[in-house]
């Protein structure tokens, strides 16, 4: 009976260390979006409801935040982590993101900044 539980215990060890070897890091997203000020009124609540329907449609999105910078209520930041750059890439080419893009365009004063990360271990 040790023995089964010892090579039990072993197998699950094992296991578990490939499991994490294999796993995918998840990917962090952060997006600066400069609206222009009378693009404010607008783009604000598109932007609420595009993090809202992200975290409602997709089961690979960790977390989805929007942030506004004190004393700049026109610029604003979409933080996301990702399961992996797989499902990043599936969000970025959905199509209600096409979309969302296509309807924030004309509100914006400064191009588009999106940039991937990793998170850096200790």
């Amino acid at each position: 009976m040790r023995k089964i539980l010892a090579v039990i215990s072993l197998l699950l060890a094992t296991l578990a260390q490939t499991s994490f070897a294999q796993a995918p890091d998840p990917v962090y997203v952060v997006t600066h979006i400069d609206l222009m000020p009378n693009g404010v009124p607008t783009g604000i609540p598109a932007m609420k409801q595009f993090v809202a329907e992200s975290l409602k449609m997709e089961k690979d999105c960790v977390r989805f935040e929007l942030l506004q910078q004190d004393g700049r209520p026109n610029h604003l930041t979409l933080v996301g982590i990702w399961k992996d750059k797989k499902a990043f890439d599936a969000h970025d080419s959905a199509p209600y993101t096409k979309e969302f893009r296509e309807k924030m365009q004309p509100l914006i004063g400064s191009p588009w900044d999106e940039r991937l990360h990793q998170l850096i271990k200790p």
